[in-house]
Parts: structure tokens; C-alpha cells; sequence
């Protein structure tokens, strides 16, 4: 009985390591397959990002239009490698892990059927210890029973031995691929990182060399912006003839006008002397009809 009690501790132990594998593979396997679904995601993102800088560019002047076409070159050039990190990720990472959901069902096959072993083991023996306490004179039906037990013992030992063996295998072969697996994670991931730190790196010193202010200069020529100190200077010299001319047609207005009215102060002299003598000739023919 010892015997059996020993071997269910050692089942547990069994039946521990493939449940634990069962959920953290799992659990794994989902999150690194999302992971790689949204590296995917972010490189089809980047990718439009791509399109857009090019179309912008476009509509920019040229200082600026060559620093983000190259900018989106470099940026291709990284997705590029995310495209290779994303296959890479599948091949070497998901895959492998996915594989752990037949072998872990494999394993919990080996363990059930173990656990049938022992099972009719402990019902040999329970069945011995019962016909010991009913029939302990019976000497041959208890001798038939603790031949069944023996036989149960011994198919127990080996099944025993056997999924030590499948057990022992499979713990090897988990550490072995753990270790693969997020070695080979990693491997791709710097390998990923190293090399769009590079692109990274050039796009950045490219596009800080961008002359903004001559794109300035020519975006200011084509809308014409000039500043009012430079437009006095070369208004005054090129508007010198049209303002003697100015000064001319003022002077002659002037003196037209200084004309006209001295003729009509002239023209209301000889009204007023009209009027004057209009007023001696009245006075004239009323003194002389007094007079009469």
C-alpha cells in the first residue's frame, strides 16, 4: 500500500508539470501570436504613413519635398524589416509554440492511461484486504487474489517507469524549447531594432539637414512678402519722374486757377462800377425834376 501511496505522489507531480505547461503554453502561444498580429498591424500602419509623407512631400518646396521623400525611404526600408520580423516571429516563435497543444493532449493521454493501471491496482488490493477479513481461512481464493494484486503491481511498475520516462522526456524537452523559443524571440528582436536604429539614426541626421530657410526664401518669392525697409529706398527712385510731373500739373492747376479768379474779380469791379454809374445817372434825373 505504501507502494501505491508513493506512486500517486508521483503522479501529481506528473500531472503538476503537463496542467502548468497546458496553461503558461498556452497563455503564451496567444500572447505572442498577438504580438506578431499587431507587429503586422503597426507595419501596414507605417506603410500608409509611408504613402502619406510621399503625397505631402509633394505639395511642399524642395528642401523640404527631398528631406521627407528620403525620410519615407528610410521608413520603407524599416518595414521592410518588420515584414522579415513578422515571418520570423511566426516561424520561429508562434509555430513552436502551437505545437505544445498536441503534445500536452499526448502527454495527458499517457497519464490517463497510467491512472487506470493504478486504479485497478488499488482495486486488487482492496479486493485482497476484503476477502482477508470475509474468508482468511479460504486460502485459495485469497491466493487468487493476491495473484490479480501482483499482476496489477507489476503492470502498475512498469506503466510507472514508462511515463517516468515520458514524463522526464517531456520536462527535458519543454526547457529545451523554452529556452529556443524566447532565445530565438529575442534574436529576432534585436536584430529587428539594430537595424532600424541604423535607418533609424540617418533619417534623423538627413532630415535635421533640411535648409528650411531657403525653402522660405522661395516659398516668400512666389507670394511675394517683402519687408518695408527694402520697398522705400526703391519706390522713392523709381516714382522720381512721376512726382516732378506731379509737381508740375499742381503748379499749372494753380496757376489756372489763380487766373480765373482775376477775371472774376475783374468782372465784379465792372459790375460794381456799372452799378455806380447806373446810381449817378438815378440821381441825376431826380435832382433835375426837383429843380422844376
Amino acid at each position: 500500500m505504501n507502494i501505491v501511496l508513493s506512486r500517486d505522489a508521483q503522479v501529481k507531480i506528473m500531472e503538476t508539470t503537463v496542467a502548468n505547461a497546458e496553461k503558461y503554453f498556452g497563455q503564451f502561444c496567444s500572447v505572442l501570436a498577438s504580438y506578431t498580429r499587431k507587429t503586422a498591424k503597426l507595419r501596414d500602419k507605417s506603410d500608409e504613413l509611408v504613402k502619406n509623407l510621399i503625397d505631402f512631400a509633394n505639395t511642399e518646396n524642395p528642401e523640404l519635398r527631398t528631406a521627407l521623400k528620403n525620410m519615407a525611404e528610410e521608413l520603407a526600408k524599416i518595414q521592410d524589416y518588420r515584414h522579415a520580423q513578422v515571418e520570423r516571429l511566426e516561424t520561429k516563435v508562434v509555430n513552436p509554440m502551437k505545437l505544445y497543444g498536441t503534445l500536452i493532449k499526448d502527454k495527458r493521454a499517457e497519464i490517463k492511461k497510467f491512472n487506470s493501471v493504478r486504479n485497478r491496482e488499488i482495486k486488487e488490493l482492496e479486493k485482497l484486504e476484503k476477502l482477508r477479513h470475509r474468508a482468511p481461512s479460504d486460502r485459495h481464493i485469497i491466493s487468487q487474489a493476491e495473484s490479480n494484486v501482483q499482476k496489477a503491481s507489476v503492470d502498475a511498475a512498469r506503466t510507472t517507469q514508462q511515463l517516468e520516462e515520458v514524463i522526464d522526456n517531456f520536462q527535458l524537452q519543454k526547457i529545451k524549447d523554452i529556452q529556443k523559443i524566447f532565445s530565438d524571440f529575442l534574436t529576432v528582436e534585436m536584430i529587428f531594432h539594430a537595424r532600424s536604429l541604423e535607418v533609424f539614426t540617418s533619417a534623423f541626421q538627413n532630415l535635421q539637414e533640411c535648409d528650411l530657410e531657403k525653402d522660405m526664401e522661395d516659398f516668400r518669392s512666389k507670394i511675394h512678402i517683402n519687408t518695408g525697409n527694402e520697398d522705400a529706398r526703391p519706390v522713392q527712385a523709381t516714382n522720381l519722374s512721376s512726382n516732378t510731373n506731379w509737381r508740375a500739373s499742381s503748379m499749372s492747376v494753380q496757376s489756372t486757377l489763380q487766373r480765373q479768379q482775376e477775371v472774376e474779380d475783374s468782372y465784379e469791379e465792372s459790375e460794381e462800377e456799372e452799378e455806380d454809374d447806373d446810381y449817378e445817372d438815378h440821381r441825376r434825373v431826380e435832382y433835375a425834376r426837383v429843380r422844376k
